[in-house]
This record gives structure tokens, sequence and C-alpha cells, in this order.
């Protein structure tokens, strides 16, 4: 992963939130319910090989091409390129697991 600096915030952020859940809640199932949404979550957005994902969904099944680069030469950011169908894709998946995880701990 080249931006460990990222990893390390979602997991703090992580931890801020079961920290100030568990005390509000005081429900060690609900806490370990945020930490496993949570990590699903950070495994999902921050751990993928974006240079793979980061091309048009119907070439997600073909492999990708190295691009010849002279060897000094810095690669170009090619991370928050705009893609409809793979927005939606995540937007479906994050949205129902994050329903789902609100219905549990919003439950009594």
């Amino acid at each position: 992963m080249a931006d460990d600096a990222a990893l390390r915030k979602s997991l703090i952020c992580l931890a801020a939130i079961m920290v100030f859940l568990g005390l509000y809640i005081h429900s060690l199932k609900k806490t370990m319910a945020t930490y496993l949404f949570g990590m699903f979550a950070i495994a999902g957005i921050v751990l993928p090989d974006w240079e793979f994902f980061d091309r048009p969904v119907s070439q997600w099944t073909s492999p990708l091409s190295v691009p010849q680069m002279l060897p000094h030469s810095p690669p170009t950011p090619t991370r928050f390129r705009f893609y409809p169908i793979r927005t939606i894709i995540y937007m479906m998946i994050y949205g129902y697991a994050f329903y789902k995880w609100w219905v549990f701990i919003s439950s009594t």
C-alpha cells in the first residue's frame, strides 16, 4: 500500500468511534459489530489495488497492463477518477451494510 498514513488515520478514527459508542451504549456486542463493520469498510476503500480497479468496470476482468515508464519518472496520480458504475456499486454495497449496522446499533 502506497499511503500508510490513510490506513493509520482510518484505524484511529475507527478506534475513537468504538470507544465513544462503547461508553454511550454499554454493549460489547454492538461495539464489536461496529469494529467489524469499520474494518470491512476500511478494507474496501483504503486497501484495494486502485490501479487495477481505477478502470471502467467492463475492463475489470482483463489483466492490467504495466505502462512503460522511465525509471525515475513519478507515476501519475489516478486515485480519484470518477466512474459512475463503480460509484453506484460501492454506494449500494456500503449503503446496505450501513443500513444493517444502523438497525442493529439502534435496536434495544
